[in-house]
């Protein structure tokens, strides 16, 4: 494909995301116009010509701060953007989350706001940073759409507006970084609580001045609302966080963890179809998970990608050496045959986690980890048999390692397959044989693409050095004495007819 096209391509792709941002912003005006409406009943011809001025700010404000939103990710995320599903889950959100906080605002309590429910999706659907833009963005159009609506019933006007504002924006900020840290979707109930608790100091904060005014009573009573907010955020977010996960097909910390779960469906095929493909990606799944430890990748999706890494070969466990039990199936093919096989586990494992519908990054490393690198076994037997052999078709079809974490797997999945055929399974052997597997990778150009470094690159042998050099250490030879229960009865009897003398 030429680059005019690729341009031409991602042109119409960011323009179809600009489509998903514009219809956004059109439903959210509508939402507000019809609550609006319900809220004034006959009156609503006359509260609109009377406030023309103050909605027509509002629908500016909103449209500025939907395209702050929309131009952040131009500018820092393009590739982000070109996809629609991404501007359609972005804007999906915050839109969502705008039309339930004025919900809650108006016909429950302004302190019962959800306010921290978008930063909580946001911080495991995308990274931190865009978060905390989105919880801003979120935050000023919730005090914009307060301010020209002016829905503070029972409220004190001028107060409530900079209550919107504040508890907004720290209940959200404060989200951001304490979920960030949350593994287990009962660990983000207690977040919700935690965040609460900077929540009840601003509330405080503002209620003093006007304490005496209203009551202590009022004053109590804002506290426990707010702090049920918080909550009510944490569990709103985790009863509508899987259906962003599934619908988007988007990786978080939860669904790693469901992913890696032995009992995962393509993992109870694997072991039942292929026991030896399974054992083998369990220890390069270990091996990756130290690996991205040391270079500051994300460890746990490095582990899931690993145990998926080498699922292609379902398609035919039996011409893979680690499934056979002494025949071997290559022995009877044309060595074209055999690497054709050997080679399309690559494609076939992405094909079949694509209709399985997991994450995009899992089912990448499925179809890069060989790379294009040779099929060099087969390719010598080719060459024996009728003298030459044209190296293109006996390679994998790639594409190289476009990600570290990818890169990462390549390594181990290597290194733990000829660490196996050591005779003697020594540091400096190991070290050795791992060293080789990465020069010759960049020799190949295998990393070109994935922005990993030769300090990164370096780190990864030495963590495989120690980690294989444990693995397959070498256990005590045990005497070939052989028990059995007459044996060990009659020298029960003779040990205690010695102590009766």
């Amino acid at each position: 494909m030429s680059d005019l096209t690729q341009t031409r391509v991602r042109k119409s792709h960011l323009a179809r995301s600009a489509l998903i941002f514009a219809v956004s912003y059109v439903i959210l005006l509508i939402f507000i116009f019809i609550m609006l409406l319900l809220s004034h009943g006959s009156e609503w011809r006359s509260y609109l010509v009377e406030n023309a001025a103050r909605l027509l700010t509002l629908c500016v404000g909103v449209l500025v701060l939907y395209s702050i939103v929309y131009y952040y990710f131009y500018f820092e995320s393009k590739e982000f953007l070109a996809k629609a599903s991404n501007a359609f889950l972005v804007f999906s959100i915050l839109t969502a989350s705008v039309m339930i906080c004025y919900l809650f605002g108006r016909y429950v309590n302004i302190y019962l706001r959800p306010v921290a429910m978008l930063a909580m999706f946001c911080v495991f659907l995308f990274n931190r940073r865009q978060s905390v833009l989105l919880n801003f963005v979120f935050s000023m159009l919730m005090f914009i759409i307060d301010m020209y609506t002016e829905e503070f019933i029972a409220f004190d006007i001028e107060n409530g507006k900079l209550v919107s504002l504040m508890i907004t924006f720290t209940c959200g900020t404060f989200a951001v970084f304490i979920a960030g840290n949350v593994r287990t979707r009962g660990g983000l109930i207690l977040a919700g609580v935690i965040v609460s608790i900077p929540t009840i100091l601003v509330v405080l904060l503002l209620k003093l001045p006007t304490s005496f005014n209203l009551g202590w009573i009022q004053v109590v009573a804002s506290i426990g609302y707010s702090v049920l907010g918080c909550i009510i955020s944490a569990v709103l977010a985790l009863a509508f966080l899987p259906v962003f996960e599934y619908g988007f097909n988007r990786l978080t910390v939860f669904r790693l963890r469901e992913l890696t779960s032995t009992s995962a469906p393509i993992l109870v095929r694997l072991r039942k179809e292929a026991p030896g493909t399974f054992n083998h990606s369990l220890i390069v799944a270990q091996l990756a998970e130290s690996c991205a430890i040391a270079v500051g990748e994300n460890a746990e999706l490095a582990r899931a990608a690993a145990y998926y890494h080498d699922v292609g070969k379902l398609k035919q466990p039996d011409c893979f050496t680690e499934n056979q039990t002494g025949y071997n199936v290559h022995d009877e093919l044309m060595p074209e045959l055999s690497a054709d096989i050997i080679r399309s586990h690559a494609r076939d494992g992405y094909e079949l986690l694509k209709v399985a519908r997991l994450p995009e990054i899992i089912c990448d490393v499925a179809r890069e980890h060989h790379g294009t690198l040779p099929i060099k076994y087969f390719y010598d037997k080719a060459a024996k048999i009728s003298g030459e052999a044209d190296i293109k078709d006996y390679t994998y079809l790639g594409p190289t390692p476009q990600g570290k974490i990818a890169a990462i797997i390549m390594i181990a999945d290597a290194a733990e397959a000829a660490t196996r055929a050591l005779a003697s399974r020594s540091p400096e052997n190991v070290e050795k044989l791992v060293r080789g597997i990465i020069e010759e990778r960049m020799d190949l150009d295998q990393f070109g693409e994935c922005n990993i470094t030769l300090r990164e690159l370096t780190m990864i042998k030495l963590t495989l050095v120690e980690a294989l050099s444990g693995v397959h250490h070498h256990r005590v030879e045990y005497p070939s004495i052989r028990f059995n229960r007459e044996k060990q009865a009659v020298k029960e009897e003779a040990a205690a007819g010695e102590n009766e003398h």
